[in-house]
């Protein structure tokens, strides 16, 4: 272990927020050590919850998740918090600034908000935010707040990362509740219709029950909240606490090596592909011609990759 890593490492468990803030920088950016590092506290990982909020935009996240920190502060637990803003197509940075509309919990020292840009990343997360997440974890924070742009269906790739997935909908979904029951809500362990002081919300709600207690679906809560005023907030952590503690336990600690694995052999090819070796033009050639197929050609580039990657 380097000197540097060791320093990241020893002031991480330490509890320094200025060590946090570069080891998070140092793996978002996926620079020249982040391996290392997360080799290091991977020992570490696993003991926060991750809570993930995701939805249509104007949904108010952004609102519910402030609301939801100020009750999990209340409750005495430390708080990450990380917002998947959409990037600059100038700089690749995040353009929204969530951490400006969370500024009320600027000053307190158990809350640390980081904004990550989405880099154009179709799934609505950073491809480096689980990386970010294992850093805030071996930091210990107790809970660990995901919010991701809200470009629509594409954010299933949430599930991916959050223990509990929270889907935030507006009032007056009306018949497009029938329209993405493929999408978006398949990934919900609570559903909450936001904005309840809206004429629409009682119906919206009802319509996302029936949807979920249809025959073969499982069940799914239904909350209302007015996350600008903070009601409703207290049920909804207690759902999300429920939430985790119904899942299998077995399951989760083999999910998360898996979910690990996958995210990091994906970095890995996509960064051998968009290296453009010459051997990879070669294969992707071949594809343009018809004379492979493309489980063949992925199969392929795969050994590639871990051959020119050594």
């Amino acid at each position: 272990m380097t000197s540097t890593t060791e320093d990241l490492v020893i002031g991480l468990r330490a509890g320094n927020r200025a060590v946090l803030a570069r080891a998070i920088t140092l793996a978002e950016n996926n620079a020249p050590g982040t391996g290392e590092l997360l080799q290091q506290i991977a020992p570490s990982l696993g003991q926060a919850l991750v809570v993930g909020f995701t939805g249509a935009p104007g949904a108010g996240k952004s609102t519910m998740v402030g609301a939801y920190v100020k009750e999990l502060r209340q409750r005495g637990k430390s708080v990450g918090i990380i917002a998947v803003d959409p990037s600059s197509p100038l700089s690749g940075g995040a353009v929204l600034g969530d951490r400006i509309r969370m500024s009320e919990h600027a000053s307190d020292p158990d809350v640390f908000v980081r904004s990550l840009a989405s880099r154009g990343h179709l799934g609505g997360l950073s491809r480096s935010a689980s990386h970010v997440i294992d850093v805030m974890d071996a930091f210990g924070k107790d809970v660990i707040v995901l919010e991701t742009v809200g470009a629509g269906q594409s954010e299933v790739e949430v599930a991916d990362i959050a223990d509990v997935k929270i889907v935030v909908c507006a009032p007056g979904l009306g018949d497009d509740v029938q329209a993405i029951k493929a999408g978006i809500l398949e990934i919900a362990d609570i559903l909450v219709v936001n904005k309840a002081d809206n004429p629409l919300a009682e119906r919206t709600a009802r319509q996302l029950e029936a949807r979920t207690t249809g025959a073969g679906s499982r069940k799914i809560p239904v909350l209302k909240t007015i996350a600008v005023e903070g009601e409703g907030l207290e049920a909804l952590a207690d759902a999300i606490e429920t939430a985790h503690l119904l899942q299998d336990g077995d399951k989760k600690e083999k999910d998360r090596p898996r979910k690990l694995l996958k995210t990091a052999t994906l970095e890995f090819l996509s960064s051998q592909l968009d290296a453009g070796s010459p051997a990879l033009e070669a294969l992707a050639g071949r594809l343009v011609r018809g004379e492979m197929s493309f489980e063949q050609a992925a199969r392929d580039a795969l050994a590639l990759a871990a051959k020119e990657g050594k």
